[in-house]
């Protein structure tokens, strides 16, 4: 989210998002203005109680998720068994019996085939959300974004300042808000929020070049500098640079202690990530090939995403690669706590009582409690084989027919169809006795 973002006609998910980072932007200013009260307005501490608050709220997804990771690796075994039964059959009895045998073990277990979809599907909008208001800190923060006001309101003025900031670093993504029928109408705030947006992204080198095109403006770039660094410093980083930039700074002014902090960030990012996927369960070797394939898909990717972690977050604004790494930590905590737990719950009595429920839950819809009665015949050989599945489903579709077929008699409308065929009906009846 920019601060000159607009909702328009935009698709749902784009609308979810901006919801959620909207939400997220409030949390953001709130954590921020209690720690300016406190006399402690900087980002880098706002990102760490951010960060630790979202995980927190998401910890009860998270649970589900390792609850469901750890009846898969026990229901694993016999999918795998199904599936070894039914290889190389691909008949329409082979094909309905081995999904009834597969939905029959997903019942047993209390899980749905979607697994932890849901879960993910939550989770996914606000990760992705966190990194956007945290790398935009002065589209949601008030306080941050009031460090840029005095030299804004001045620089718009200035003749030729829109062509300037133009050519700042990383402004190209922000250039096309110069086209938009907002700035073109004149709208005083649309414009002020375009020029915010590119001076948060612009380096020193931008900001001294203002200083230069426009002396009568030194004083405000250097007080909304001076302003801005005070809430981004953090153990003498700067949290709105990139620790790229601050390394090569840095080494020019001998400040080594800094080149030193600057390269822990992309290097905690990787640890952090790699520790934390070292906590999460894994998968044991099943003999099924296109499993065990997946499985060493995963190993891959658990090994090269912690280098992709740290090669990112080197170039990236400092505060999101502090993001990445409180993330991880708190990750790795709840993976350590969740584990404890899951490690003594009772699965078997779980399993039982996701039966009584499934059993519950059948008999609620009129199913019958009975064991399958229709059973699938599988072709083997030319002989016909009986498979049974340990759930209880209803087949009696004739029943459900008679159901219909008198209710649709008994309300029938005078002079429909459905009446006619029901006096056609009572003749026979009374003919045939």
């Amino acid at each position: 989210m920019l601060l000159t973002q607009e909702m328009g006609n935009i698709p749902l998910i784009s609308q979810i998002m901006y919801a959620v980072r909207v939400v997220l932007g409030y949390l953001m200013n709130g954590i921020f203005f209690i720690l300016d009260k406190l006399g402690i307005p900087y980002t880098g501490v706002a990102i760490i109680l951010f960060t630790i608050v979202i995980y927190i709220f998401l910890t009860p997804l998270t649970y589900k998720q390792q609850k469901f990771s750890k009846l898969q690796s026990k229901m694993s075994p016999e999918l795998q068994k199904i599936q070894a039964k039914y290889k190389g059959k691909k008949d329409n009895d082979s094909v309905m019996a081995m999904n009834a045998e597969t939905q029959a073990v997903y019942a047993k277990y209390g899980v749905s085939a979607s697994g932890s979809c849901l879960q993910l599907l939550i989770q996914i909008p606000v990760i992705w959300s966190l990194y956007r208001v945290i790398n935009n800190m002065p589209a949601y923060v008030g306080k941050i974004k009031e460090a840029f006001s005095p030299l804004v309101d001045q620089l718009i003025l200035k003749e030729g300042s829109k062509e300037l900031i133009s050519n700042f670093t990383n402004a190209a993504q922000h250039v096309r808000q110069f086209e938009n029928a907002k700035y073109l109408a004149g709208d005083t705030e649309y414009i002020r929020n375009t020029y915010i947006d590119i001076l948060n992204q612009a380096s020193t080198a931008d900001w001294q070049t203002i200083s230069t095109t426009y002396p009568d403006l030194a004083s405000a770039v250097d007080n909304s500098q001076a302003l801005l660094s005070h809430y981004n410093s953090f153990f003498g980083l700067n949290m709105g640079n990139s620790p790229l930039f601050q390394i090569k700074e840095a080494f020019a002014n001998h400040a080594y202690l800094i080149v030193f902090a600057a390269i822990m960030i992309p290097v905690l990012a990787a640890f952090t990530q790699w520790f934390n996927t070292k906590l999460m369960p894994q998968q044991q070797p099943s003999g099924n090939e296109q499993a065990d394939q997946m499985m060493q898909s995963m190993k891959m990717m658990n090994v090269t995403m912690p280098l992709v972690s740290a090669w990112f977050t080197l170039s990236l604004p400092s505060g999101v690669g502090l993001y990445w790494i409180i993330g991880a930590v708190v990750r790795s905590v709840q993976q350590v706590v969740i584990n404890k737990r899951i490690d003594k719950m009772d699965f078997d009595a779980i399993i039982e009582a996701n039966k009584e429920k499934a059993a519950k839950k059948m008999e609620k819809q009129g199913l019958t409690n009975a064991k399958l009665k229709e059973l699938a015949n599988v072709k083997n050989g030319g002989s016909q084989k009986s498979l049974s599945v340990d759930v209880s489903i209803s087949t009696d579709k004739e029943e459900k027919i008679r159901k219909a077929t008198e209710y649709y008699q008994k309300n029938a409308k005078e002079g429909s169809i459905a009446a006619k065929a029901n006096m056609v009906k009572l003749y026979n009846e009374k003919n045939t006795k």
